[in-house]
């Protein structure tokens, strides 16, 4: 399983993969590398991290899903806490995969 952190303040990576780009990039150098799963989330859990909005976290992870989806058929994991969010992620996207990480309970 490879992370995608598309958030501007992770914990794990300190936000380098904010920009489209670069999470393309690692997406596609942790698929490479024999990832069977990305988990991708794009609200930090980071203590103290400001919270962020539905449709901003949707509007951080959706054009990255989208171009994985055209390039690859990896599963792909769903890192949030807002039921929302998950649903319209696997409606809108077609993740390929039933996977909802919570990262805290709902």
């Amino acid at each position: 399983m490879g992370v995608v952190n598309v958030t501007p303040d992770s914990f794990s990576d300190g936000g380098r993969f904010l920009d489209p780009g670069a999470a393309l990039s690692h997406a596609r150098r942790l698929i490479a590398e024999g990832a069977d799963i990305l988990d991708i989330g794009g609200e930090s859990t980071r203590p103290g991290a400001e919270p962020v909005s539905e449709s901003e976290e949707i509007d951080r992870v959706v054009p990255l899903i989208e171009q994985i989806r055209r390039e690859s058929d990896v599963r792909i994991s769903i890192d949030t806490m807002k039921p929302p969010v998950a649903c319209t992620l696997r409606d809108r996207c077609s993740t390929g995969a039933p996977s909802t990480v919570r990262s805290w309970g709902w």
